[in-house]
């Protein structure tokens, strides 16, 4: 299964009867999921539905979905009322025939108020409506798909950074186990020479005390158990790349756990190589967890 990032854009666009709209989601980073809709006017009836949708796709992850509609103008339906047409214009033919007066014209015959009836189509009916939303949650479905697929090609991206940062911890790793500097035979050189400068000789050192005291030093310094605790979260770490899916608050853990081993390590280091090593491992580990803050 490949890893997800939290980092994503979609969009789509649809169309239904005269009407247009888009939808644009944006996906960033967050602790869980924190999803903020802007649905216009008359769409409050969809809410629950798109929020279903996109929790159904989405874990993790800061999600803010808008939908943009654009309705066409009204054009009306013109119809005549023939019994009003008539009886109006009864009524006129009387009226001006008793008066002596003109005919009344057409166009004020149809001025009058209920002769001609205009039928608004804006006012959907409640099958039309219906329809109309059934399109665009299937344009929401397109978007959400194309969100998943750019938060998957995003994770594939920083699966690769992922896995060759925990390569360079195992190589860090691996280099302060085989450094020479961590024998008892070295440790104890280090402490001769130390003593030596601090008496300004060598002659007076007791031998077997001075192996006493190189053992102590040894054992204060020794980073066999930091050793063995790093190799371990490093074969953890790979096998949640392996089995992908949203394995990203488990490496941020994993992280936490590494960033902990490099610390003992540097603080027990008595050599200036195991020294740089630690802080290599630190800055390392570093980048590594503010990758992790991107994966679902």
């Amino acid at each position: 299964m490949t890893l997800q990032s939290m980092t994503g854009f979609a969009r789509s666009d649809g169309a239904y009867n005269g009407t247009a709209w888009h939808w644009e989601l944006r996906s960033v980073n967050n602790r869980g999921l924190d999803l903020r809709l802007r649905l216009p006017p008359g769409f409050e009836a969809i809410e629950a539905k798109v929020r279903e949708r996109i929790q159904k796709a989405v874990a993790r992850g800061s999600v803010n979905a808008s939908l943009s509609f654009t309705r066409r103008a009204a054009q009306g339906d013109v119809r005549v009322n023939e019994a009003a047409l008539e009886r109006v214009l009864s009524i006129a033919t009387r009226v001006a025939k008793d008066a002596g007066a003109k005919k009344p014209r057409v166009e004020a015959l149809l001025g009058l108020k209920g002769v001609l009836d205009v039928s608004d189509d804006g006012e959907q009916d409640a099958e039309r409506a219906a329809a109309e939303q059934a399109a665009v949650l299937e344009s929401l479905d397109q978007a959400i798909a194309a969100l998943v697929t750019a938060r998957r090609e995003e994770g594939a991206r920083l699966k690769d950074v992922v896995a060759a940062q925990i390569d360079e911890i195992a190589r860090l790793a691996k280099s302060v186990e085989a450094s020479p500097s961590r024998s008892l035979d070295a440790i104890r050189a280090r402490l001769q020479d130390q003593v030596a400068r601090l008496m300004e000789t060598g002659h007076a050192l007791d031998p077997q005390r001075l192996h006493q005291e190189a053992v102590i030093l040894a054992t204060r310094a020794d980073v066999e158990e930091e050793l063995k605790r790093l190799d371990g979260h490093v074969t953890a770490a790979r096998a949640l790349i392996a089995e992908g899916g949203d394995i990203g608050r488990r490496l941020d853990f994993l992280a936490q756990e590494f960033n902990r081993e490099a610390n003992t390590l540097t603080s027990k280091a008595a050599d200036q190589e195991i020294a740089h090593a630690g802080l290599a491992l630190k800055v390392v580990i570093d980048q590594l967890r503010e990758q992790v803050q991107n994966l679902a």
